[in-house]
Parts: C-alpha cells; structure tokens; sequence
C-alpha cells in the first residue's frame, strides 16, 4: 500500500479516482501503465459547496472522462497549517502524480516550497500569482470583471435601488469582488445604496465555510432594505442563498453558474451569478501539461478571453437585461470602461 493511500484509509484525505475510456491523453493511454496521473488538492471548503471548489472538480471530471487520465483529489482539513498543505502536496508527488494542481491562494507558500523541491514535477495554482517558478502555472481570473456585470445587474433589477454583497473573508482577492460589484452598480445608478459585510478578516478564514453566518449576514441586509444581495463567500453563499430564499429576494451567485446548482425551490431568486471558468483553466492546464506545453507563469482568464462573465440560466429574470450586460461587457473588452480591482 502507498503512503498516500494508507494516509486516506486513515480519513485524512478524500479521494475519488477515475480511469475513463475514450479520450486521448498526450499519446498514452488513461489509466494504463506510463500515463500521467493527475493530483488536485482543495482549498478550505473542499467539493459540495456549489462554487469554487466544485468547479476545479468539474474540471478534473472533464481530464478522467476526455483526457482518459487518473484523477485524484484531496481535501483539506480545518484549521491546517501550510505545513499540512506541504505535506499533502508532498505526498502526491511522491505517489507519482504529475502534474498537480492547487486551488486557493491559500496554497501560495506551500506550492511555491514543493514545486522548487521537486522541479520535475509540474504545478498549478488557482487564484494566486505571487510566484514565478518554471514548473508553476498560476491560474488567475478577472474577477472584478465578472463582478461589474453582476452589479450592474443587480442595479437593473433592484425595485428599492438598495442592494448588498456578502464576501467571506476581506482580503485582496475578495476585495476584487467588492470593487468590481460596486462600480458595476454605480455604473447604473451612481445614488444606488450597497450595504457591504465580511463574514470574517483574516487570518480567520471561517467566513468561507458557515453557511449559518453568511445566512445570518444577508438576512441583515435584506432586514435593512436591499432587494439583491451578491456573494462572494464560498459555501457560506449557501447560507446568503437560503436567506433570499426565506426573504423572496434576489440573490447573485459566484464562480459557478449558481442557478444550475441550486435545488429547484432556490432557482427562482437567483438572479445570475458572476462567473469564473476554474474548470475550464483545471482541464486547459492539464492537457498542456500531458503535451509538455505547459509553461510557468501566469495565465489570466477575462472577458475577453471568456475565462470569466455572468450567468443567463434564469432566463426569465436575467432575459430583459442582457442587451445592456452585452453591451457593458463589449465595453470593458474594448477598454472603454476601466474596472477597479480595490474598493
């Protein structure tokens, strides 16, 4: 038995392998004897929260079934240390697994320590950019773009011109969020109000993974008079969904199209969400790596690169503001419109 495997009987790690027929993965075969074996290792949250962690999953789903390749993925624990995370990240490249992916900027010093320990090895990381080795390709998206679209979004369909923003821990990258939502909503209506909340401040990053609290924050600004409320609060937008729910207001949604993961009850307040493609960037990252072109650096995913947008599932909410989200998106490809990235 490998020391990866006998860490995951022992509970440590969730795993989920797949060796699926039919794709085509750099001249070998998945799951036969030489072919890359792909390892992902989730941020805080790890698969089930309906945004970020399960759209890197999506992604690594798309490498079993087209690239014909094993797949493995990792959960992290509570309250870990980096050193958790370099062991994890560690193990795999020891088990063989090549390349490695990271999601979460959380992962930065960990990622950036083992891929310079093991530099044959190929590493990715999603949503940070602050190194620059060889072997590692940092994913990272515009996500003030995407939000922009939300808030303006959010300003066509508010009846009370008051609208809120959950995010779930205030750091730069959810800063982002924030910035993009409020010039978007301001864009519409400079007198909009936007009642702004964080979960929690670092270095507690809990606000990304209590749904109650997200909950108990939207419904503050739903009791305060917004009428749509964006989050940007991993699985607590669970909980800021359950509040526009039980309040029949409108909620945005974030990183995955959130309509599409709701239960049906839920699918009608969500009005669209602000869309990042991690899964697109997982995939795109792992076939260059199987075709050796994968190269170290950053790779930025954008409007104009369709790495990021907005959601038009519901349709009979989202249909009658297209035109002008089109439009406003048109703008920000050209450079007409310049989104700020801080608040």
């Amino acid at each position: 038995m490998t020391k990866l495997a006998s860490v995951a009987m022992a509970g440590a790690l969730v795993m989920a392998a797949a060796a699926c027929g039919g794709g085509e993965g750099g001249g070998t075969e998945g799951g036969g004897d030489g072919a890359a074996r792909v390892g992902l290792a989730y941020d805080i949250g790890g698969r089930g929260d309906r945004s970020f962690n399960d759209a890197a999953y999506r992604g690594l789903e798309q490498v079993a079934e087209e690239l014909d390749l094993e797949v493995q993925d990792l959960a992290a624990e509570a309250d870990e240390t980096d050193a958790d995370k370099v062991a994890r990240l560690q193990l795999m490249a020891e088990e063989g697994y090549n390349p490695i992916i990271a999601v979460g900027f959380a992962y930065s010093g960990a990622v950036a320590q083992v891929a310079a320990e093991y530099p044959d090895v190929q590493f990715a990381i999603v949503d940070d950019e602050a190194n620059d080795l060889p072997n590692l390709t940092n994913l990272v998206f515009a996500e003030e773009q995407a939000s922009f679209l939300a808030g303006a979004a959010a300003a066509l369909a508010t009846e009370e011109d008051h609208i809120g923003f959950v995010g779930g821990v205030e750091n730069p990258l959810i800063q982002k969020f924030e910035a993009g939502y409020v010039a978007g909503a301001q864009h519409i209506n400079p007198d909009i109000q936007i009642d702004i909340a964080y979960i929690t401040q670092p270095p507690d990053f809990t606000g990304f993974t209590d749904p109650a609290r997200g909950q108990a924050a939207a419904q503050g600004q739903y009791d305060a008079g917004a009428d749509v409320v964006y989050h940007a609060a991993g699985a607590s937008g669970n909980g800021v969904i359950d509040a526009a729910v039980a309040n029949e207001q409108l909620v945005i949604g974030v990183d995955s199209d959130q309509y599409l993961t709701a239960d049906p009850e839920e699918q009608p307040y969500i009005l669209t969400s602000a869309v990042k493609l991690v899964d697109t960037a997982v995939f795109e990252f792992v076939q260059g790596a199987v075709n050796g072109t994968a190269e170290g650096g950053t790779v930025r995913f954008d409007l104009a690169n369709e790495g990021v947008g907005y959601s038009r599932s519901n349709t009979e909410l989202i249909g009658e503001y297209e035109e002008q989200l089109d439009e406003l998106q048109q703008q920000i490809i050209d450079g007409e419109i310049e989104v700020p990235t801080e608040p």
